[in-house]
């Protein structure tokens, strides 16, 4: 899975929405979760800005060049 959150991990701070919003969003318990599917939205450049934001390291994002 390119794009993968633990969600064991996720304080919902809200970077990767902030960074990425066409990407990630928060669930209504304000963890992050994906807009997109996980394969197409690792192509969106942001969703590297967004794993890097993130204050937990909670977000994995995988592409094929990886």
């Amino acid at each position: 899975m390119p794009i993968d959150i633990d969600k064991d991990v996720c304080i919902g701070a809200g970077q990767c929405a902030l960074a990425a919003p066409h990407v990630f969003t928060q669930d209504d318990e304000g963890f992050s979760t994906l807009l997109t599917d996980p394969e197409t939205g690792a192509a969106d450049p942001m969703a590297r800005v967004a794993a890097k934001a993130c204050p937990v390291g909670a977000i994995t994002v995988t592409t094929p060049s990886d």
